[in-house]
């Protein structure tokens, strides 16, 4: 989960854009960004994005060489379908973690 190190209002946003921009760029801040009192997204800076994508690439390696480790000792093969179902499954539960 992302630890978000402020929050700004759309309207705050909208008032603030260049100072929001500069504590993400130089700050090293991640700021959400809220809708009606809710979280609606979150600015991260470039260089966060990036190690976020990378771990998102290591982790999908990790998983297809777990896959063919899998296959190789002779575990049950799971079908694409199954496989989506599982990983909506675990993000809904995700998801119902964060929910206020």
């Amino acid at each position: 989960m992302v630890e978000v190190t402020r929050t700004v209002t759309t309207r705050e946003l909208r008032a603030d854009l260049s100072d929001v921009i500069g504590r993400v760029m130089y700050g090293q801040q991640r700021i959400g960004i809220t809708r009606n009192g809710r979280l609606a997204a979150v600015l991260v800076s470039v260089e966060d994005l990036e190690d976020l994508e990378a771990a998102e690439q290591h982790m999908d390696a990790h998983d297809l060489e777990q896959i063919s480790a899998n296959r190789t000792h002779g575990e049950a093969r799971h079908s694409h379908q199954q496989i989506l179902a599982d990983l909506e499954a675990d993000l809904a539960a995700l998801r119902a973690e964060d929910a206020p």
